[in-house]
């Protein structure tokens, strides 16, 4: 068997004959006058008329039988057969052809549409042109991309060679399509906000760095559009969204993904009891606009979104899944001695809150498979939300899991400038102490909020981790469409 680059070198070959004929193997137009798609729903028509008429698209299969060759091509549209016989042709182009054709070539075809005797829709070819000439080889239409990472990292390989891989895309974009409908809707306003900032606030994570050097400063890739967003509302929108990329310097595993794409929508004058009906909503109108229904199936499990989503206290899943019977009563070290005894690592930075946060993503979260609104979070593990009451040790917040899955997180947005400096001196020697991740303060947001903010409600979606939930997918790669890999030596 011949090896990969034996097979470019003689690509390269039938790229010199070409050119040596005369012939642009890279033309800068096409005379392509139908998708393939609309050929295929009219059909019938365009037999009718027997008039010659231009496809064009990437040779996926080919078939020579001596005087006769069979093909089949796709524009990305459709994909259909064409039959080139050589008494119908020129031989000369008839030759050029046979000699000069590879699988993954893009041809331009003129020609008339016919169904043959085995009842395949076809054009027979009265003239062809190459539109560009493939250098490298396809897959193995069978074995196609063996290796995970291969297909990873040559993603427009795996979705050209894998219909289900292309279609879970089509179907993720669907999704957010219909997200943007729901909230243009409910007459939210789609804003874009800055994501090279001077603090990487709005989120407890570890951002990248990066300099510029025209102002000569640090910045930061946002690792989320929060701040932003709620100055927005101190600036008199009542209703905004964003939907884009967030970053945060963190590690690779079946949920996470250095980049990823988040959704965040508030609401003046709304509260986290709004936000989560919001949140419920949404969803329910998602499934049903994308999936023709309320129910769908995830990891064997029928979930239906008719129903109303569960409630249920932070402190009563740890005491129920964890066995922490007195979650409040416990100081640091007991909290570290609990989850060690569970295979946690704990270190010695990690506050109290950060510990019992791990303990919960181990022992609680795979058991939550239908949605379930998580509530009653001690007012440190989110700076940014607003107490449950007056000098209370809880804030007004809730998480949204599935299958397992965080899939939102929402809360009553802190709006009392005070409060907000104390809790971000609280993240300040969190990460004096070691903790990379707190965050740090922002004079500027602290100024915008002392200025007026109303009171609202607001909501983070990961939109990656939605759409595994929704499409049953199991490995948060699988539905980005080039994620994050090492170097390939």
């Amino acid at each position: 068997m011949a090896s990969l680059e034996e097979l470019r070198a003689e690509r390269v070959k039938k790229l010199k004959v070409l050119k040596e004929k005369g012939i642009n193997p890279y033309p800068i137009f096409s005379a392509r006058e139908y998708e393939i798609a609309e050929v295929i729903v009219k059909f019938k028509t365009f037999e009718k008329k027997k008039k010659p008429i231009t496809l064009a698209g990437r040779v996926v299969a080919l078939r020579p039988q001596g005087a006769l060759v069979f093909l089949n091509f796709t524009d990305g549209t459709g994909m259909l057969q064409a039959m080139i016989k050589k008494g119908d042709m020129d031989e000369e182009s008839f030759a050029l052809f046979v000699d000069t054709v590879d699988i993954g070539d893009f041809i331009e075809f003129v020609g008339s549409v016919f169904v043959t005797k085995r009842e395949e829709k076809t054009i027979l070819v009265k003239k062809w042109r190459m539109l560009a000439k493939s250098l490298r080889p396809l897959p193995d239409k069978w074995a196609g991309l063996s290796d995970v990472e291969e297909r990873f990292r040559k993603r427009y390989l795996d979705t050209l060679m894998s219909s289900d891989v292309k279609e879970l895309f089509i179907l993720r974009s669907r999704i957010i399509t219909d997200i943007r409908d729901f909230l243009n809707k409910e007459e939210y306003l789609e804003v874009e906000t800055a994501m090279l900032q001077q603090h990487a606030g709005g989120a407890t994570a570890l951002p990248f760095s990066t300099h510029h050097n025209a102002l000569d400063t640090n910045l930061y890739l946002r690792v989320a559009p929060e701040l932003y967003l709620k100055r927005l509302l101190a600036g008199g929108f009542p209703k905004v969204y964003e939907i884009g990329r967030n970053f945060r310097n963190e590690g690779i595993d079946v949920t996470h993904n250095p980049e990823f794409t988040m959704l965040e929508f508030y609401e003046s004058y709304g509260d986290a009891r709004t936000a989560m009906a919001t949140v419920e909503r949404l969803l329910r109108h998602t499934a049903k606009n994308v999936f023709k229904k309320t129910s769908i199936t995830h990891n064997g499990h029928t979930i239906d979104f008719s129903k109303k989503f569960v409630v249920v206290s932070y402190f009563d899943l740890l005491k129920q899944y964890a066995h922490i019977s007195d979650p409040m009563g416990m100081t640091r070290d007991e909290t570290a001695l609990s989850a060690k005894r569970l295979g946690i690592d704990v270190a010695k930075s990690d506050s109290r809150e950060k510990i019992f946060d791990n303990i919960y993503k181990k022992t609680c979260r795979p058991k939550l498979i239908n949605p379930t609104f998580i509530v009653d979070y001690p007012a440190h593990m989110l700076p940014l939300a607003k107490r449950a009451e007056s000098g209370s040790e809880f804030v007004d917040a809730f998480q949204l899991v599935a299958g397992g899955i965080e899939l939102a997180k929402g809360f009553s947005e802190l709006n009392d400038p005070i409060d907000q400096a104390e809790r971000f001196k609280r993240q300040d020697e969190d990460r004096k102490a070691g903790d990379a991740e707190a965050q740090t303060s922002d004079t500027a947001f602290l100024e915008a909020m002392e200025h007026g903010m109303p009171p609202a409600g607001g909501v983070g979606i990961g939109i990656e981790r939605l759409v595994m939930f929704l499409t049953d997918t199991r490995n948060i790669r699988e539905v980005i469409l080039f994620p994050t890999l090492r170097p390939k030596e």
